[in-house]
């Protein structure tokens, strides 16, 4: 069974950012990500990352003002230079916390829209340029656009066209299970394509995002199916709890003990 890390943006939300580390550790989770750490000093996000024992998927680079309904940068003719400043401070605080990959989010542009392509093509060479020199993984994902209206990078083939064309080993594709239904479906055959491309799996069910096992999809062959391409990372669990975190956790044990897992995918 894979191994999973808690997302503390949309997990534990019944306690404050920072204290979300600790009651994530508290409840068997061995690593974490969250959407953005901005709002906190990276030295004292690291503290209670060290402190809970937890390792550290991966967060999002900074995505312009989120709460002006920005969604990243990237992919934005004109915001060039706040693409770099975002650059630096995701470098900055990845270094500190120790996180081995960012997400960088492309915003809201028309995929089509020639001058949006390449600002984003050159935004994302950068960027590969300046994780490569950090040692730092690099992910790019398509977000489906019911939940994200008007987002740049929408499909799976024009992000596996950007990695392929940019030919940089760090950088990979984080694919979003919930977001890969919504946008193509087929997410069995859709993992064993892009398995050597992947660089971070997240899962939530479809088609209301709570907790897996509860949606349209087969979560536990799913599973199954991550551990057969012999993907060895974290999967993010991005989903919102249906009636609260604690209560909601009863899928992981619900997981272990089925019958249709496979004997190679249980733990222990």
């Amino acid at each position: 069974m894979p191994e999973f890390a808690a997302n503390l943006s949309m997990m534990f939300t019944e306690v404050p950012f920072l204290d979300r580390f600790a009651a994530a550790a508290d409840c068997g989770f061995s690593a974490v990500e969250y959407l953005f750490p901005y709002d906190h000093p990276a030295e004292l996000v690291a503290e209670r990352l060290q402190t809970a024992g937890l390792s550290q998927a991966l967060f999002n680079m900074p995505p312009g003002d989120w709460n002006a309904g920005e969604r990243g940068m990237a992919a934005l003719p004109g915001r060039e230079a706040d693409f770099v400043k975002s650059l630096d401070t995701a470098i900055s605080y990845a270094r500190t916390i120790g996180t081995p990959r960012l997400h960088m989010m492309a915003g809201l542009a028309p995929a089509t829209d020639a001058k949006a392509i390449a600002t984003y093509r050159d935004n994302l060479k950068r960027a590969i340029d300046r994780t490569g020199e950090a040692g730092i993984g690099l992910v790019i994902e398509p977000i489906n656009g019911r939940d994200m209206p008007g987002y740049f990078l929408n499909d799976f083939a024009q992000a596996l066209d950007f990695i392929a064309k940019m030919d940089a080993a760090h950088l990979k594709l984080q694919f979003d299970v919930y977001h890969r239904q919504i946008l193509h479906g087929d997410v069995i055959m859709g993992l064993r394509d892009c398995a050597p491309l992947i660089g971070h799996i997240q899962i939530a069910s479809v088609p209301d995002r709570h907790e897996p096992l509860t949606g349209e999809l087969d979560d536990q062959r799913i599973f199954a199916e991550i551990d057969a391409i012999s993907y060895k990372g974290y999967v993010g669990c991005e989903y919102r709890p249906a009636h609260g975190t604690r209560e909601g956790l009863s899928w992981m044990k619900r997981l272990e003990n089925s019958p249709r897992m496979p004997d190679h995918a249980r733990q222990g």
